[in-house]
């Protein structure tokens, strides 16, 4: 059985995670709001909640759990979707259903699986209504003039999640002052649509939900009135989670709506808050259409811990390129590794053990450099019979893409290329050497690959942010043969 420990901002405490019902594991992740294009930031909480549902399929057998249901919802109705589809001359539908396509392929292209459930918030209105009446008749919501707000004052247990108190949310927060509202911090249920605005009948007149209770009534019809884990970025845990909470329980007469919360920290660039103001601003698609692979930016954010702020930055996206470069170029000589199917390799049980205490995917990276090192024909690994080299290639392989990187298609390529490349592959393995020794503090490996170049008659040209290596007049090429 595979010990699963998470850090529950609920509770402020790393705990082990037991589902509530081991027949069906239930997650819900709050989505995009889909009215543009994903920034890096909107990535981040869906790498990391995508490493937790493969890990949580992939231990569910061996711990005698059932099948795992991961919710992450469209929220595909809201101010901003309606004031982009009006800036922008479109209707609503063409807007929403556009900028959806645009994410999921931007998070396919990034290695992020698709939910079990993607529901999207103008499907389940009519939930919607029947909750906001609940919570009418049980008195946690008051109708006023067109609107319904969830009266704060009637749950106690309002501000536990974020750990502040009313008075300092409202010292805190962009409050809507408004005068149908009881106390400053009630908020919306469900708002009066006007004109042309998307508007849905109710016993409160035409109009439209809240953004909370979306996500609220969403997860009620799905998962039911109590799930196991809710996740999302630190930026939502208050108004957006507090409020979920409030509403969900109040209308559930629950002590609690998931047993785990998870928040991942924000994203910065190079080590600046990301902002257009500052000109550090962009979106996924403008990464990947600068030619930065997927597979690099999931890689750049794996390699921070969730519970860390994350710094992008050119030069971690150039270590990404050359590590993921250096694996595919060892295995562009493999043919049979590359063609095997790995369905049935388990992913390496050091990278599990990472992941499992709390999602550490810095660790679990490590661990994954270490396979790299010894599959790429260390003495270890040329000491084993042919059998448990290609058992051991394509265990590290498994693992590879158990993380969601992909290595096989840039390994194909490589191998489709003319084999000048033996300076080209010592270049990679020289930059890989030297980041995996800035981790370890060990730099005999680097200086041994340096050595051997120079008296091979190569000039290395050593900087912060490159490597390059230039045949001198004494280049002997069979000097380096023992190199690889």
């Amino acid at each position: 059985m595979t010990e699963i420990r998470l850090t529950n901002t609920k509770t402020r405490k790393k705990e082990v995670f037991t589902p509530i019902d081991p027949e069906n594991v239930r997650m819900y992740v709050c989505g995009p709001t889909v009215y543009d294009r994903a920034h890096i930031g909107n990535a981040r909480p869906a790498i990391v909640f995508d490493v937790l549902y493969r890990l949580l399929r992939h231990v569910a057998p061996q711990n005698g759990w059932g099948k795992v249901t991961y919710v992450r919802n469209i929220t595909d109705v809201e101010d901003k979707i309606i004031a982009r589809a009006a800036e922008r001359g479109i209707s609503i539908d063409e807007l929403t259903s556009t900028t959806e396509r645009w994410y999921l392929d931007d998070m396919a292209a990034l290695g992020v699986l698709p939910p079990d459930e993607a529901p999207h918030a103008t499907d389940y209105i009519p939930q919607m209504v029947e909750m906001i009446a609940n919570l009418i008749d049980k008195g946690h919501a008051y109708a006023a003039e067109g609107h319904v707000l969830f009266a704060v004052d009637s749950y106690a247990e309002y501000g536990r999640l974020s750990g502040r108190s009313v008075d300092d949310m409202i010292a805190g927060a962009r409050v809507e002052v408004a005068p149908y509202k009881k106390n400053p911090m009630d908020f919306v249920l469900w708002k009066p649509a006007t004109g042309d605005e998307p508007g849905w009948p109710s016993p409160w007149g035409k109009g439209r939900p809240g953004w909370h209770i979306e996500c609220s009534a969403m997860a009620q019809a799905i998962l039911g009135e109590t799930f196991d884990i809710h996740g999302g970025g630190n930026d939502l845990m208050f108004p957006h989670h507090e409020n979920e909470i409030a509403q969900s329980c109040c209308a559930n007469k629950t002590d609690v709506m998931a047993n785990v919360w998870l928040h991942n920290e924000m994203l910065q660039v190079e080590g600046k808050k990301m902002s257009k103001s500052l000109g550090n601003f962009f979106t996924v698609r403008d990464l990947l259409d600068k030619g930065v692979p997927g597979e690099v930016i999931r890689f750049v954010f794996l390699s921070t811990h969730y519970r860390k702020p994350m710094d992008w930055t050119e030069e971690k996206a150039r270590e990404a390129e050359r590590t993921l470069d250096h694996w595919a170029t060892f295995l562009s000589v493999d043919h049979e590794v590359l063609e095997a199917d790995i369905g049935g390799i388990a992913p390496d049980d050091g990278v599990i053990e990472a992941l499992s205490d709390d999602l550490n995917t810095s660790l679990a990276l490590t661990r994954l450099r270490q396979l790299g090192r010894r599959a790429d024909n260390s003495p270890e690994f040329l000491s084993l019979s042919d059998k448990e080299q290609f058992s051991e290639r394509l265990r590290f392989l498994a693992t590879v893409e158990f993380l969601g990187l992909t290595l096989r298609e840039r390994a194909r390529e490589k191998r489709s290329q003319p084999r000048a490349a033996s300076l080209e592959r010592l270049e990679l393995a020289l930059a890989y050497e030297r980041t995996a020794a800035k981790e370890s503090k060990d730099f005999s490996q680097v200086d041994r690959l340096k050595t051997a170049l120079v008296e091979a008659g190569v000039e290395v040209r050593m900087t912060k942010d490159s490597i390059e290596l230039i045949p001198g007049p004494d280049f002997d090429p069979s000097k380096l043969e023992a190199l690889g």
